[in-house]
């Protein structure tokens, strides 16, 4: 790998003699077998989801987040199920086709939630099926990436200050587990992809691969900036986690940039702890984090 592409993705430490080729056909078997190893089995609809009093159901519906993230997950599951039909490595496929269940399983449970606590959502036309789904999941995925390593923060966030019931705890660390597989698994493809490609081909695909991260990017910042809009104002699709992080700070204290950064590295190392230390790990958000963290007080 050129020193570009390793500043995308980076390896967790491992012995030299045990490093995995990116490109080659272990590559391609270790990630799939990790990923489909780790898959938790579970049917959305025989969730038991628990009763909640007054306090805990005004929270669930005072978060910010419910409509973005239904029609998010909804439109990400249409996505990796057209690359997962489409795939024609049998290997990546079911890995593919798997994850495609996880999101779609992920907007079910969204659905089922927000009907059974009665969170109004607005009603979203069936997601468009992507013309180029490579290239469509390349940038969702990482889009992925950049959420979830916030998310994790988050998360940990609400489940040490309890506000919200144990059952839900649960079931949502769950889903941010499946996160955590979901970017391992979409860094460790396109670092396949790339080396996959006839070296006089890669630096088109860095290029275009840079533009979809950039563009990512650039959702979450307009994301984030339009947290300051009137609410009748359109909101971008991406970037949900920026409100999460307000709307858990109006009822934790106020989080230091510091902390919460520090807090994001930790549980993004935990997360990703469990999995093959062979496999690539994100290499975008963690270093910059960690180099902010170099002059954040």
């Amino acid at each position: 790998m050129s020193q570009a592409s390793q500043s995308l993705e980076a390896a967790a430490p491992v012995a030299p003699d045990t490093r995995l080729v990116i490109g080659s056909d272990e590559h391609k078997r270790v990630l799939c077998r990790t990923f489909v190893e780790t898959h938790e089995p579970y049917l959305p609809e025989e969730i038991a989801w628990p009763e909640l009093d007054d306090e805990s159901l005004a929270r669930l519906h005072a978060l910010p987040v419910w409509d973005e993230a239904v029609r998010t997950e909804a439109a990400t599951a249409v996505k990796v199920q057209t690359l997962g039909e489409r795939e024609p490595d049998p290997l990546l496929r079911e890995a593919i086709a798997l994850q495609g269940y996880e999101e779609g399983r992920h907007a079910a449970v969204l659905r089922l939630l927000t009907a059974r606590y009665r969170i109004p959502v607005s009603a979203h036309p069936r997601p468009e099926v992507p013309k180029n789904a490579t290239w469509t999941f390349l940038r969702t995925g990482y889009g992925e990436c950049l959420d979830s390593f916030f998310a994790f923060g988050l998360f940990a966030i609400g489940k040490r200050s309890q506000l919200f019931p144990p059952p839900i705890i649960d079931l949502f660390d769950g889903i941010m587990q499946e996160e955590a597989r979901h970017i391992l698994f979409i860094v460790n493809w396109a670092a396949y992809l790339r080396a996959r490609r006839a070296l006089p081909l890669r630096p088109a695909f860095d290029a275009r691969r840079a533009w979809n991260i950039a563009a990512q990017i650039v959702d979450r910042a307009r994301g984030a900036m339009n947290m300051g809009k009137a609410s009748g104002e359109k909101p971008t699709q991406d970037g949900f986690t920026m409100k999460s992080h307000v709307s858990f700070s109006d009822k934790v204290g106020p989080l230091s940039a510091r902390s919460f950064l520090e807090l994001c590295l930790a549980e993004n190392a935990r997360r990703l702890a469990p999995y093959d230390g062979r496999l690539l790990r994100p290499g975008i958000v963690p270093p910059l984090v960690k180099l902010a963290l170099k002059v954040i007080p």
